[in-house]
Formats: C-alpha cells, sequence, structure tokens
C-alpha cells in the first residue's frame, strides 16, 4: 500500500472512532450520522482530502500526509482547501477548522484564536465540539487571552507567592502559551492556588471541565477538601455550592462535575478500557513505575474523547507524577 494510502486509512479509524462517518465524495449520504468526513471533495482549485461536515454545514477540513511529513510546514496548503470550497457547499469566507495528519501525528488549528496556530492533538475532535465551539462568540483562547485585564484578580487573604503565581499563570495563557508549572514551596498553600485558578478559568474563560490529576488517593482526598472550603471571592459562596467536584473513586465520570479529581493510575486504567485493581489508587505512581519501568502506551478510548477535559492540572509534580503525566497525556 502506497505510504499516502496508510495515512489515509489510519486516518479513517481514528475518524470513525470520533463519531464521523467517512464517505466517499461520490456516495455522499448527509443523513448517516450528525458529522460528515468527506473523502476527495472536488474544490474550485483541486481536491481536498477529507472536508468535515456537521449539520450539513462545511466547518473544516483535512490534509492528509504520508508518515514522516513535517505538518507544520503544510499548514497553508490546508487553508487554501478552506478557501477555495465550491459554490454548492454554500459558505461565505473560510472554514474555521483546520487538521494536518499523518495517521500518526495529527496537527490542529482553529482559524479563529488571535495568534492562529498549529497544535499537536492525539486524534480528532467530535463533530458535536465543532458545532458547540462554533456557535460560542468567542474562542477559549481568546477569552483566557482577556481574562487578566476583564477579570482583575481578587488577591485578598492571599499570600504573595499565590498572587505571583496566578498572575503569571494567566499571563502564559494570554500570550497563548498552555503549558505552565507553578513552583511553591511546602505549605504555601498550592492546592489553594490550584483552587484559585480553576475557579477563575471556570467562571472567566468559560472552561467546561477541569482535570485536577493527582498521584495518590491520599492527596485526592485532600485536594477535595480543599475545593470544599474554598471560598470564592466575588461571590462569597463555596467553590462546591457553585460548581460540582467529582472524586473519581470509580472508573466512571460524572458528566456534570466541573472538576474531576482522578489519581494518574486511574485514569490510565480508564483510557485502557480496564478495571483498577484493588488499593491501587493508594500507592503512588512513582512506586508503579519503578516497579515497572516500562512506557506506558494508550491508545484512544471513545468514551473519553480529547475533548473531555479543557484544562489539566496536577497537583504535587515532582518526578512521580510528572514522567508519567508525560506519556500518558
Amino acid at each position: 500500500m502506497p505510504p499516502e494510502e496508510e495515512a489515509r486509512k489510519k486516518i479513517d479509524i481514528q475518524l470513525t472512532a470520533s463519531g464521523w462517518s467517512v464517505q466517499d465524495y461520490v456516495r455522499y449520504n448527509p443523513s448517516a450520522l450528525r458529522g460528515i468526513a468527506l473523502r476527495e471533495v472536488p474544490l474550485k482549485d483541486g481536491r481536498c482530502d477529507y472536508l468535515l461536515i456537521v449539520d450539513r454545514k462545511p466547518m473544516g477540513v483535512i490534509e492528509a500526509k504520508k508518515e514522516g511529513t513535517t505538518l507544520s510546514t503544510v499548514a497553508e496548503q490546508s487553508a487554501h482547501y478552506g478557501e477555495n470550497l465550491p459554490d454548492f457547499l454554500n459558505i461565505s469566507g473560510a472554514l474555521p477548522f483546520y487538521y494536518e495528519s499523518t495517521g500518526v501525528e495529527t496537527f490542529f488549528r482553529d482559524e479563529r484564536d488571535p495568534e492562529t496556530r498549529s497544535r499537536r492533538v492525539f486524534t480528532f475532535h467530535r463533530p458535536e465540539t465543532l458545532s458547540t465551539w462554533l456557535e460560542e462568540k468567542s474562542t477559549l483562547r481568546a477569552r483566557l487571552a482577556a481574562m487578566p485585564v476583564a477579570y482583575p484578580l481578587a488577591t485578598k487573604g492571599m499570600r504573595d507567592c499565590q498572587v505571583e503565581g496566578i498572575t503569571k499563570l494567566e499571563q502564559s495563557f494570554a500570550i497563548d502559551q498552555p503549558r505552565a508549572l507553578i513552583q511553591m514551596a511546602t505549605g504555601a498553600g498550592k492546592t489553594y492556588t490550584a483552587c484559585a485558578f480553576t475557579y477563575r478559568l471556570i467562571r472567566h474563560s468559560g472552561a467546561k471541565r477541569v482535570l485536577f490529576l493527582v498521584d495518590r488517593a491520599n492527596l485526592g482526598r485532600q485536594a477535595k477538601g480543599e475545593f470544599d472550603q474554598f471560598v470564592t471571592p466575588d461571590t462569597g459562596r463555596k467553590f462546591t455550592e457553585l460548581y460540582n467536584v467529582q472524586h473519581l473513586n470509580s472508573n466512571k465520570l460524572d458528566e456534570v462535575s466541573r472538576v474531576t479529581i482522578c489519581t494518574i493510575q486511574r485514569l490510565y486504567s480508564m483510557l485502557r478500557g480496564e478495571e483498577l485493581p484493588e488499593d491501587a489508587d493508594e500507592i503512588s505512581t512513582y512506586e508503579i513505575s519503578v516497579a515497572d519501568g516500562r512506557p506506558k502506551e494508550v491508545a484512544y478510548n471513545p468514551a473519553i474523547p480529547i475533548e473531555t477535559f479543557d484544562f489539566i492540572v496536577t497537583d504535587e509534580c515532582h518526578r512521580s507524577i510528572y514522567g508519567l503525566w508525560r506519556q500518558v497525556l
């Protein structure tokens, strides 16, 4: 099989797992599913590998390349396709969502972001996710960029290190640097700080769900207690009076919880579709990784799609959790 065809085969499998109906252009059936990934669509100039259609409305394209291609160099090509759709599709302007993929590596970007750039994703988003994003007045990254100025941090009762940590974190988000590390001394109030910025992310940036990842169940119980006691500065009400917080003791996610507290080992078992051995939550992931020593690999689980969590917060992010977090997530 030619490399390009092998890439498309892998992409087809990933799209199907993510809730898309993959169809050839000449056999287009708009009623098959809510989301249609239409292959080899003729454009005004050339053809696009995949046109993503949700509720009969074009929303994005996928540019497929053979494995080994440097995807950052083909972003302009996918954008060109999105700007040359045929007239019968009845859309004005460019499409908002673009993917470049080899079937092994996938890049994604939202053209509506303030500073548009491609970022690596594990797989493709579900059709309903793209539809929801398109209905929102602004993107998450646009809201993050505006948050420090639009919603100044209430610092009453906070330590200087907590104020600095949250301020620097939000400045990082505002310039589209989504990964950040807050380093604080023992006893400085790290979990309280995490509760404070998590509340702001939900309240002011519109985050739908935040994953609070811990090394072992005992730290999860402590985090749950901190969220239970956290009083929001602008309402005077406790966090859990406004938003549900779930401490996972089983492999079932609560759909209405805005914060999910979970150990890395339980998340790993959920992504694998396996039950976690009894009391495994109580063991540090450092102990587990030392005993095992093998890289951890996770396949896509349709029950926990990549858009399940908007943000991932890792508590006590030392070597016992950080290495596994990088491998699994």
